[in-house]
């Protein structure tokens, strides 16, 4: 820490007890207190840019700023976090908790963003002007301070896991589902590929030629193109077309004829096709046929039906991925859509059956640098919150824009709306509206948090019966992580 001030040997610049007495924090103070101060304190100055103090550094000094802009800082997990930026005059950092014992190491760091001049006071000294001044507000402070500090500690990682636990529940969900279906088309697979192999033996056992043979298995192949490229009818047209291959069976004389009908028809096959069949192998052989080749499309199907469970396993450990950032960079340039639809996906199984959720995305937006995985979570705490103010049905809109060169998301519900009167205060810490037990009041104090102090963008609400809207407008231009 380098200080701009008066060479080796010369008195320090001080203020006056008038000068102090305009400060917000000593407004109050008598005579006698302002005199200690003023005599106890200095004035120093810091370049634009310049580190004022140096988070685990020791706590040395309490500073006033007199003039200029500054930001504070803190590391979280290797990552510089800007937590608050002011020009306000009389605001305060450094060794804040000296008066509790604390004065061990400074929280945070404080950069001087201008030219900057502060007040500054001794650690030491300050410590003993609170414990001496202010003995019973000593004891209040030191209450609340360690109380709150723990228990701010120990309710953010409550929700934390809370809500870890409750989106790895539903990540499990579902990857269950697909898993579970993969799992039970397999052992049809099975199945089928046995029987099919029992009725080729049949069928080719020496009543039909090498001619035919050939046809057959053309048909075959014929089947399986037809698999792939067969439209879905309606729940009518699906009907009248089993009835008419039923028909076609009862009248060849087919033994339960009408168990092939959904699986021929799931594959686009008719009764035309079966009449070419018939001709290849002729009609005492046509049974025999028509099952080996239904085996031949259900084997078809139930490939194509494992394929697609293990695309939507892949899928949901790709949104896992993107909603956690693992293995990625902190901050990294996104697209604002991918974080929103992998976190909509780790809230699947958290959606009511009666709320519709409606993604409104301008694609034309451009991705943005950001901290995604900090980004995820107050789309999290915005969804989560949504989706509690619509326990049974409602709409869930996720909508993004260009508003005024900033990025917006907004994320809306159709729930009962926020009263007026509380609405201010739904940014505050351990504020709630939900039942005691049920909220801690943190998700939306860390998403202003993650909005507002890291990454510069602002974070609003408007709210009508019917019609919740939360907005986060966040900066596209940042060439570098935004904690300067």
């Amino acid at each position: 820490m380098t200080t701009d001030g008066p060479t080796a040997g010369a008195e320090p610049q001080r203020l006056t007890e008038d000068e102090l007495r305009t400060l917000f924090l000593f407004e109050s103070l008598d005579a006698e207190q302002l005199a200690f101060l003023a005599s106890q304190g200095r004035v120093e100055r810091r370049a634009g840019g310049e580190l004022v103090y140096g988070e685990s550094d020791p706590a040395e000094c309490f500073f006033v700023l007199l003039d200029g802009t500054v930001r504070l800082c803190r590391t979280v997990h290797g990552d510089e976090v800007e937590i608050s930026r002011t020009s306000q005059r009389g605001a305060y950092g450094g060794a804040t908790q000296a008066y509790v014992g604390d004065a061990r190491q400074y929280r945070n760091s404080m950069w001087a963003l201008t030219d900057s001049e502060f007040f500054v006071l001794p650690a030491e000294q300050f410590a003993h002007a609170v414990r001496s001044w202010f003995p019973m507000a000593m004891h209040l402070l030191d209450g609340m301070f360690i109380g709150m500090r723990d228990t701010q500690t120990l309710v953010g990682e409550r929700e934390r896991l809370l809500a870890l636990g409750s989106l790895s529940a539903g990540l499990t969900h579902e990857l269950n589902n697909p898993a579970s279906a993969a799992v039970r088309a397999t052992s049809s697979l099975r199945e089928r590929i046995a029987a099919m192999r029992h009725k080729l033996a049949l069928i080719a056992d020496g009543r039909i030629d090498g001619r035919r043979l050939h046809a057959l298995v053309g048909l075959q192949e014929e089947a399986v193109e037809r698999v792939a490229k067969a439209a879905p009818l309606s729940a009518l047209a699906a009907s009248d077309a089993e009835d008419a291959l039923t028909d076609w069976f009862d009248e060849q004389g087919f033994t339960s004829g009408w168990q092939l009908a959904e699986t021929l028809v799931s594959a686009g096959l008719d009764v035309d096709w079966l009449e070419r069949v018939q001709a290849a192998v002729g009609p005492e052989d046509v049974e025999a046929a028509v099952r080996w080749l239904t085996y031949a499309v259900e084997t078809e199907l139930l490939m194509a039906e494992i394929a697609d469970a293990a695309i939507r396993i892949s899928t949901l450990v790709g949104a896992a991925k993107q909603y956690s950032q693992l293995d990625r960079a902190p901050y990294q340039v996104v697209d604002v859509h991918e974080l929103l639809d992998a976190t909509l996906v780790m809230f699947k199984a958290k959606v009511p059956a009666g709320v519709r959720v409606v993604r409104e995305y301008d694609r034309s937006l451009p991705a943005i640098p950001a901290y995604a995985a900090e980004l995820n979570q107050v789309w999290s705490n915005l969804i989560d919150n949504a989706l509690g103010a619509m326990p049974d049905s409602g709409t869930l809109t996720v909508r993004t824009a260009l508003v005024n060169d900033q990025l917006a998301v907004d994320i809306a519900d159709t729930g009962p709306g926020i009263a007026a009167e509380i609405r201010p205060r739904i940014f505050e810490p351990f504020f709630t509206t939900k039942p005691v037990g049920e909220g801690t009041g943190l998700g939306l104090d860390i998403s202003y948090r993650i909005v507002v102090n890291k990454h510069h963008g602002d974070i609003r609400v408007t709210s009508t019966p019917g019609d919740t809207v939360f907005r986060v407008l966040l900066p596209t231009d940042l060439a570098q992580p935004p904690t300067g």
